[in-house]
């Protein structure tokens, strides 16, 4: 999605190469990839949410602590919230805004996937699907992205706006590729149940069964 909004740019001229390389939100600025921007970012905002939901549950089943399962899943939300921010106000139009929701994406996204690193270090006893090297695989991708963003903000105030653009887009890659890995983990689920169930002070008597909704994964 970033390189078909990349493209767009060029080909619209909406960027100019010659003046450097963009940052991913100078892609969006006007449209039609604006439009573009904002849409896509939005669905990935909502899978994102769903992602951090299902991993909350996921990790409460193999017994993760409410407290520390709660910290994990807040952080990956807020990493969502920021996402839909940064696509629905361009960088353009509102400053200030869209660079909290790029903090938000960028910045508490891959402290989501530190915390969880780092609960997998400290609890021995969570299941590790996958092969052996996803682990370590997940602790490079990881530091990767810290190190990257550390250098993306610095080179930024240091002027070297092309190469602090060139990191801003392999976060972005980074970061797709972590949520990406996450379906390791959920290979283990065989499906997920939506329960409703009516308020305690309902006027109307309660089912026999809450009414139930099966996903299959």
């Amino acid at each position: 999605e970033s390189l078909d909004r990349f493209s767009l740019a060029v080909v619209n001229k909406a960027v100019n190469l010659t003046d450097g390389f963009p940052y991913i939100s100078v892609c969006g600025n006007v449209p039609p990839q604006s439009c573009i921007f904002s849409q896509v970012l939005n669905v990935g905002a909502a899978s994102a949410a769903w992602i951090c939901i299902l991993r909350y549950y996921q990790l409460r089943d193999w017994g993760v602590r409410k407290w520390h399962n709660q910290v994990i899943l807040w952080t990956g939300l807020l990493c969502a919230l920021g996402t839909s921010i940064v696509g629905n106000f361009q960088e353009k139009n509102q400053r200030s805004t869209h660079l909290t929701g790029a903090f938000l994406a960028f910045f508490v996204g891959i402290l989501y996937f530190w915390l969880q690193l780092f609960l997998s270090w400290r609890m021995k006893n969570l299941p590790q699907p996958g092969a052996p090297w996803i682990g370590p695989l997940r602790l490079v991708l990881c530091s990767a992205c810290f190190v990257l963003e550390v250098a993306m903000v610095v080179l930024h105030s240091w002027s070297m706006r092309s190469v602090s653009a060139i990191c801003e887009w392999v976060v972005a890659m980074l970061l797709f590729i972590l949520f990406g890995l996450l379906a390791v983990d959920f290979s283990r689920l065989d499906g997920c149940t939506l329960c409703l169930q009516p308020d305690s002070g309902s006027l109307r008597p309660p089912p026999d069964s809450p009414t139930s909704l099966h996903v299959q994964l």
